[in-house]
């Protein structure tokens, strides 16, 4: 949704895969959602090699519910722009807390995470700052297709979605012992 509803409008990507999505898109005339699941194909195969099955396959529903939210939203709402800063802070936040639960759950958002984490877990980075690394070359080729401001407002919003998936990433989560089936026991 954060991409739909907020970055996409702008033609702002929210990382990686989303800036290949928006080129393919712009390029091919491919819908948001069909250009997304493209973009992340690749990527796939990489992680299925590197993380398993269990972890490829929760990525792999995390990008199929993804891209089909793509194009529902993109289909049913008219993608209109509104307020860029409130659309860039809102589709930051929704976004690095998304991709910050799904990597404290074992998935990811698919995409760039997939290389981000392979090198963070290798060499014991932030995965947020690997992310950020990696999408800064994807968007100097978007940048050639789309106004240079554009790319800016994504770097903008990658440094804060980045902020925000590591902030999920290393918070402490104290399991609350009366939310558990143990308490029963007593």
């Amino acid at each position: 949704m954060a991409m739909s509803l907020f970055l996409f409008p702008h033609s702002i990507p929210s990382g990686g895969a989303a800036g290949i999505a928006l080129l393919l898109n712009h390029w091919f005339g491919l819908s948001l959602g069909f250009s997304l699941w493209l973009a992340n194909a690749v990527f796939l195969l990489f992680a299925l090699n590197y993380f398993g099955y269990t972890w490829t396959f929760r990525t792999v529903l995390s990008v199929a519910t993804t891209s089909a939210t793509v194009s529902y939203f993109t289909m049913q709402i008219p993608l209109s722009s509104h307020n860029l800063l409130f659309d860039m802070a809102a589709g930051s936040l929704f976004f690095g807390i998304g991709v910050g639960l799904l990597i404290r759950v074992g998935a990811s958002s698919g995409g760039m995470v997939i290389p981000a984490l392979m090198i963070a877990f290798h060499k014991n980075w932030s995965p947020g700052k690997v992310m950020m690394g990696i999408n800064l070359f994807i968007f100097l080729l978007t940048s050639l297709v789309i106004d240079d401001k554009i790319v800016i407002y994504a770097i903008i919003c990658q440094f804060m979605s980045t902020n925000i998936i590591d902030f999920i990433y290393h918070i402490n989560i104290r399991r609350i012992p009366f939310m558990s089936l143990g308490w029963r026991r007593r």
